[in-house]
Parts: C-alpha cells; structure tokens; sequence
C-alpha cells in the first residue's frame, strides 16, 4: 500500500509540474482534472472519504465543467482546433 502511495504522490508532482509548462489551455484543463481525481485517491488512503468526496465533486467536477465553459465562451476551444488544422494542412502541402 505504501508504494501505491509513492506512485500516486509522483504522479501527483508531475501533474502539477506539467500544468505549468502546457502550453494549450484545453491540456491543462485536463491535467488539472487528473489532479484533481488522484488528490481524491490520496484522500481514500488517507480514510477522509468526505474530503475526497469534496476534491472528485469540486476539483474534477464543477470546476473543469466551469473551465471548458469559459473556453468556449471565449472561443478558445475553436481557435486551438483551427490552429491544428492549419498546421497539418501546411504539413499536408509540404509532402
């Protein structure tokens, strides 16, 4: 149990790490989210089911949900996805 433990901690540190350097939003969004999920893991091994309860309803929930609806009311989303499409056309020409 305790190197389950370990492996979620690392992960954990990575999560967080990766966050900052993710240069697309939507990517960030969803590590966040898996932040967020292994927090609520850590919370069940820690015996605080309320807490983790809290961290998958709040942190993975509400507040993704809340995220990808602020990208899409700015139209962050779409950009991302016409920014790709450019790209692999331009690719596309290359060959």
């Amino acid at each position: 149990m305790r190197i389950f433990q370990y492996i979620l901690l690392f992960f954990l540190v990575v999560c967080a790490i990766s966050v900052s350097f993710s240069k697309k939003l939507l990517n960030s969004i969803l590590i966040f989210m898996s932040y967020s999920l292994v927090m609520s893991i850590i919370w069940i091994c820690l015996e605080s089911p309320d807490l983790a309860i809290t961290e998958a309803a709040v942190g993975a929930g509400v507040t993704s949900v809340l995220f990808f609806v602020t990208l899409k009311k700015i139209n962050a989303i779409e950009e991302e996805n016409q920014k790709g499409e450019k790209e692999s056309m331009i690719e596309q020409r290359r060959r």
